[in-house]
């Protein structure tokens, strides 16, 4: 694999992302207006791997991750090129050095608008589309439906009562991933005869705060399962990712100051990524754009 590129004046070599200052990174994400601190970027390089795109000097001029989830899936995300270089072939230069370290693995990822046709291209197809829900919580949230179960906070050393839960609506064991996020999250679970049928993560990131990952059956549950954490953050910003385009909980997010401000793509390479199961859990909130 090519491990650098020239690109019109200057040349770009790939280094480890781990090798790479995370002020560096800051700078690169504020370049394109994404919303990732410098904590948050050190989430992302401890839950999996990536490079970036270097000149001579030093200077970050792109960047592309992966994430290894189970033996044969990982999801790519982080995938970022500054405004210099994204007509130049930089996206497709970083594409194609993660692909080659991701060997054989399923993967999938979720495409902004402008990075799609080279996704097309590399042979990912359309799933689903995912609705990025984000606002300024008020002071006082809308009626909210019965409580169906009982709601409780789920200390971050008990994760295993929600694993198996997890990997069901997930479709990939990822215990590694969710231990690294539970580390500075608040956690709530929804139970109904004894058995925890939903979880909700809440955590720091960006301008504020994010609901995910959650799991839950129906859209009532993931009501609450939101609500629980909503209720603690009047005022301040937060954001729900979610594939949910409309019904009860879509309408419960635009209710609560959570309008859509963009959307992305699920995309899949290899088997499909997205299975929903009638009556089954689900995953109404993403852990992260990168994360799924």
């Amino acid at each position: 694999m090519q491990r650098s590129v020239r690109l019109k004046s200057f040349e770009l070599v790939a280094r480890d992302i781990d090798e790479v200052e995370v002020d560096l990174l800051h700078a690169l994400s504020i370049s394109v207006r994404w919303p990732h601190r410098p904590k948050d970027w050190d989430t992302l390089r401890r839950a999996g791997r990536g490079i970036v795109a270097v000149d001579g000097i030093g200077r970050v001029f792109g960047s592309a991750m992966w994430f290894p989830q189970g033996d044969d899936f990982a999801t790519i995300g982080v995938v970022i090129t500054t405004p210099r270089t994204q007509a130049q072939g930089g996206g497709r230069w970083l594409m194609d050095q993660v692909l080659e370290q991701c060997g054989d693995r399923n993967l999938a990822l979720n495409a902004t608008h402008a990075a799609y046709p080279l996704y097309v291209s590399l042979g990912f197809t359309t799933e689903e589309i995912v609705f990025m829900r984000q606002g300024e919580v008020p002071p006082a949230l809308p009626a909210m439906p019965a409580l169906d179960g009982e709601l409780q906070a789920l200390p971050s050393d008990r994760l295993k009562a929600i694993m198996a839960l997890d990997r069901r609506a997930f479709g990939i064991d990822r215990e590694r991933l969710l231990a690294l996020l539970s580390a500075n999250a608040s956690i709530q679970t929804l139970s109904r005869g004894g058995e925890i049928v939903g979880y909700s993560m809440c955590r720091e990131f960006g301008r504020g705060y994010v609901i995910g990952p959650m799991v839950a059956r129906n859209d009532l549950d993931a009501v609450h399962l939101t609500a629980v954490h909503l209720r603690n953050l009047a005022g301040r910003f937060a954001r729900v990712d979610t594939r949910e385009k409309d019904g009860v909980f879509a309408t419960f997010l635009e209710q609560c100051g959570l309008g859509i401000a963009e959307t992305v793509t699920t995309m899949s390479k290899g088997r499909r990524f997205l299975n929903r199961e009638e009556n089954g859990p689900w995953v109404y909130g993403l852990a992260g754009h990168a994360l799924s």
